[in-house]
C-alpha cells in the first residue's frame, strides 16, 4: 500500500479527533475511493491504529517478555536487548519522518514538547517505559529512540541466580545485608541491571516497614506491601514547577522513612542523602553510576562538590553514612553479574576507600580481604 494513501488516512483521523478504532480507520480508508481488498484493508488498519494508538512497528519488540531495551537509530537500524546485548531485528520504518512522527507521539503521550525548539527529551510513558528520544539535527540523518522496558514484576533473588547474576548461594548474602540495615550503594554502568537488583532487594525489607521512594523516573518495582513513590519533574515551558531529586529526599525524610531509597544517586541529592543516613535512617540506599567499585567514592565526592561539600566533609560523612558497595558488571556475551562485594574504611590521609569483601566465581562468591570487615557488620546488626 502506498505511502501516500497511508498519509491520506492519518490526515483524515487526525482532522476527525475521534479514536482511531479499527472500525474507524478502516472506514477512513474506503474512503479514499480505492478498490481494497479485505486482507489489504485489514493489515492497514493494524499499521495505522498501532502507529497512532501504540508504538507502531516496535509494538511486537515491546510485548516481547524478555525485551528490556529497544533502541532506534534509523528507519532500517532498530536493535533490541534481551539479556544477551544488542541485537539487530528486522524491524524497519517507512522512512525517518516515520520514526519522528513516533517519537513526537510518544512524547506527546508522556506530556512532553518534541520539537525543533525543544529537539530531546526524556521520560516516562503511562505503562512505566523510559522514553528518550532526539530529533535531527541533533540527531544526524533521523530521530533516534531508546526505550527501556520497566517490568511489572521484580525478580526474585533466586531467579537472579538462575540468570546468573547472582553466584550460587550468594542470596544468603544479600538478604543477610537487607537484615542487617546496612547502608548501601548499587554501583555499575548502564544496563548491568542496578535497578533490577535494587528492586530485588526491596522486596526483601520486612512487610512491616515503610520504604519511601525517590526517583527521576519511577522505575523501581519492588514487590513489597508499602512503598511510597516519589517521582521528579522538570520545568514547564514557563520555566516553573521544577522538582529535582533533592527536593525530593527533602520530603521523603518527613515522610517516616524505615528505609530511604533513591533511585539514582547523580547530583546535589547526594548531600542530604548522607546527611539522612547519618541521622538514624538506617538501611537506605541506592544506585550510582561507577565503572568499578573503587571508583565510588571518587564518584561521590564529584558529586558533593555539586552540592557545596568539600571534601573533607564528604569523607567525613561517607564514613559514616554508607557501609557497602555491590558492583554490577556487564560481561561480553551480554550477561549482567554482580562482580564485588566492597565495605568502606578510611585510608591513613582520612579518606574513604572501598576495600573488597566478596568475588563473583561460578561457584559462589569468594571471599577477600575485606570479608572479615564486612562479616562482623552483618554479625554485629543481629
Amino acid at each position: 500500500m502506498s505511502a501516500g494513501l497511508l498519509d491520506a488516512v492519518r490526515q483524515r483521523l487526525a482532522e476527525s479527533g475521534a479514536e482511531p478504532t479499527p472500525a474507524r480507520v478502516a472506514a477512513a480508508l474506503r474512503a479514499q475511493g480505492r478498490l481494497l481488498g479485505d486482507a489489504e484493508i485489514l493489515g492497514a488498519a493494524r499499521e495505522l491504529r498501532s502507529e497512532l494508538v501504540g508504538a507502531g512497528p516496535l509494538e511486537p519488540l515491546l510485548a516481547d517478555p524478555a525485551v528490556t531495551d529497544v533502541l532506534v537509530a534509523a528507519p532500517d537500524r532498530v536493535w533490541v536487548d534481551r539479556g544477551g546485548g544488542l541485537e539487530p531485528t528486522g524491524v524497519r520504518f517507512a522512512d525517518a519522518d516515520s520514526v519522528r512522527r513516533l517519537a513526537q507521539r510518544l512524547a506527546a503521550v508522556a506530556g512532553r514538547r518534541l520539537d525543533d525548539a525543544r529537539p530531546w527529551v526524556d521520560a516516562r510513558l503511562p505503562d512505566g517505559t523510559r522514553l528518550h528520544a532526539v530529533l535531527p539535527p541533533v540527531a544526524v540523518g533521523s530521530a533516534c529512540l531508546s526505550l527501556r522496558v520497566v517490568r511489572p514484576r521484580a525478580f526474585t533473588l533466586d531467579e537472579l541466580v538462575t540468570a546468573g547474576t547472582l553466584p550460587p548461594g550468594g542470596q544468603r548474602v544479600l538478604r543477610a545485608l537487607i537484615d542487617a540495615r546496612l547502608s548501601f550503594v548499587i554501583s555499575g554502568g548502564t544496563g548491568t541491571g542496578k535497578t533490577t537488583l535494587l528492586s530485588a532487594l526491596l522486596g526483601l525489607v520486612g512487610p512491616g516497614e515503610r520504604i519511601v521512594l525517590a526517583e527521576d523516573s519511577a522505575e523501581l518495582r519492588p514487590d513489597h506491601p508499602h512503598i511510597v513513590r516519589l517521582e521528579t519533574r522538570p520545568a514547564n515551558q514557563e520555566g516553573a514547577g521544577l522538582v529535582t531529586l533533592a527536593d525530593l529526599v527533602r520530603q521523603a525524610l518527613r515522610m517516616r522513612p524505615d528505609r530511604l531509597v533513591v533511585g539514582e544517586v547523580r547530583g546535589a541529592e547526594v548531600a542530604d542523602l548522607l546527611a539522612a543516613l547519618n541521622t538514624g535512617h538506617e538501611g537506605g540506599c541506592g544506585t550510582l553510576h561507577a565503572n568499578a567499585a573503587g571508583h565510588v567514592p571518587a564518584r561521590l565526592e564529584a558529586l558533593g562538590t555539586s552540592a557545596g561539600l568539600d571534601r573533607a566533609a564528604l569523607h567525613s560523612q561517607l564514613a559514616a553514612a554508607l557501609s557497602v558497595v555491590v558492583h554490577l558488571v556487564r560481561d561480553r556475551d551480554g550477561r549482567r553479574r554482580i562482580a564485588e562485594v566492597h565495605v568502606l574504611e578510611r585510608d591513613p590521609a582520612g579518606l574513604v576507600v572501598t576495600v573488597p569483601a566478596l568475588r563473583w566465581t561460578p561457584a559462589g562468591f569468594a571471599p577477600e580481604r575485606g570479608w572479615g570487615r564486612l562479616e562482623a557488620l552483618l554479625d554485629g546488626a543481629r
